[in-house]
Parts: structure tokens; C-alpha cells; sequence
């Protein structure tokens, strides 16, 4: 029941960090794709290097 619970959460913050990736003027289509694929695919770890490293420089 917890890591059900996990993955839910783990995967509507990945949704959510993908939209935002989207919402980033200064990004090219590119970048925002390579972006939102390395994301969701390191699930956890991509979405924390995101918001803590990359999302403040874009």
C-alpha cells in the first residue's frame, strides 16, 4: 500500500515537473524534450535535480 502510494505521488510530481519544464520561455523544444525524458525516467532523482538544481538557472 506505500510504495503504491509512493509511486502515485512520485508520479504526479513528475507531471508536474514536466509541465513546468514546458512552461519555460527561454528553453528551446529541444531542450525541453531531453529534459522532460531525463525526468521521467530517473523518476525520484530527476525530478529532485530538477527542482533543486536546474529549475532556478532556466
Amino acid at each position: 500500500m506505500l510504495a503504491t502510494i509512493v509511486y502515485v505521488v512520485g508520479l504526479i510530481a513528475a507531471i508536474w515537473c514536466v509541465l513546468d519544464i514546458f512552461k519555460k520561455p527561454k528553453l528551446s523544444l529541444l531542450w525541453k524534450i531531453v529534459l522532460a525524458i531525463a525526468v521521467l525516467a530517473t523518476s525520484w532523482i530527476g525530478l529532485l535535480v530538477y527542482y533543486f538544481l536546474i529549475r532556478e538557472r532556466i
